[in-house]
């Protein structure tokens, strides 16, 4: 009778955690505040939805959009975010004023900060912008760092003229004329191409005139570090785990985002995401895997920030900025 029992006591508990009776643990909920409306950078996430990623390991996960790295930081760090996409040399200056955030696992391992021009305009280099008209939204991470760029360069910021736009405007500004330049990532190229023309479009990648810091990143609140470290830990892994399959398979993991968000035209987001991998098929990636950090490169990020990025109110210690603590490693597709 005693072994009958047994029986029906694990049978009992196998059904109640099928059916989410009080005895079943309950899915952990996360809010992940992407940096702009859904793209191509931001594929992977609803593949380890798709997928089941998330759900494996207990997570309920809400994507959420945001207007630009500074609109996201700022929702992690007042908690209307759990987690959070944001470009980590934004994330410095920001940790510089107060904000309780820190970086957990970079996105793109080569940075895409850059600027849209049409090729008429002959602007070549940084001190042709002065006297221009540019472009962003606030939060804008090429906006956001554009003193600290400026100061590198010598270019006279009093002598160029920001105009504040949404995310989704920033194609048609630029199409219309309205503005001279239009800040955005090197991965927004298809969108360019085709407001402007494939012949008319020119670009300005900030890598290629000193300014080669870490971008696109993974950042989580002070609050989610210390207090749900398990489930930060869960998320990265999935989030991971969903970039390796859109590495191994970009045209199944389309198919997926299309089937998610239906409103995105792939004939743009196809391009746009591989240009996006590109970014990240980098020997620190096959090594160490998807979203590791190196140090030197992100002790160097926060130096170029402190050095060049006016009004920051103290100096950032480069250990506060990041942690591969939270890496899971998943390596990517081999080449």
């Amino acid at each position: 009778m005693r072994h009958v029992t047994l029986a029906m006591l694990a049978t009992f508990a196998v059904l109640a955690a099928a059916l989410g009776a009080p005895g079943a643990q309950s899915p952990q909920k996360v809010v992940f505040a992407l940096n702009w409306f859904a793209v191509g950078d931001h594929a992977a996430y609803w593949v380890a939805l798709e997928k089941g990623y998330y759900r494996a390991r207990g997570l309920e996960v809400e994507l959420q959009n945001s207007k630009g790295s500074g609109d996201s930081i700022a929702k992690v760090d007042t908690g209307r975010a759990d987690i959070g996409l944001a470009d980590a040399a934004v994330v410095i200056p920001r940790i510089a004023q107060g904000a309780r955030v820190k970086i957990v696992g970079a996105v793109f391992d080569n940075t895409p900060l850059n600027m849209w021009m049409w090729k008429s305009s002959a602007i070549a280099t940084p001190k042709d912008l002065e006297g221009k008209t540019l472009a962003a939204p606030p939060g804008d991470a090429q906006r956001q760092l554009f003193p600290a760029f400026a100061k590198l360069h010598g270019i006279d910021a009093s002598k160029v003229t920001w105009v504040t736009i949404e995310p989704a405007a920033k194609f048609v500004t630029l199409a219309e004329k309205r503005v001279d330049v239009v800040a955005d990532y090197l991965t927004g190229l298809p969108f360019y191409e085709k407001a402007l023309g494939r012949e008319n479009v020119a670009s300005m990648p900030w890598h290629k005139h000193g300014f080669d810091t870490y971008s696109m990143s993974v950042i989580a609140s002070e609050k989610t570090l210390n207090e749900r470290p398990r489930v930060l830990r869960d998320f990265v892994a999935a989030s991971y785990t969903g970039w390796r399959d859109v590495m191994g398979d970009p045209r199944a993991a389309l198919e997926i985002f299309k089937r998610r968000v239906p409103e995105i035209d792939l004939a743009l987001i196809e391009p746009n995401l591989r240009l996006g991998l590109e970014l990240m098929k980098t020997d620190r990636y096959a090594k160490h895997g998807i979203g590791w950090m190196d140090r030197a490169k992100m002790c160097a990020t926060v130096e170029l920030i402190n050095t060049y990025m006016p009004d920051m109110p103290r100096r950032v210690g480069c250990d506060e900025v990041f942690t591969n603590e939270f890496l899971t490693r998943i390596e990517p597709p081999r080449r």
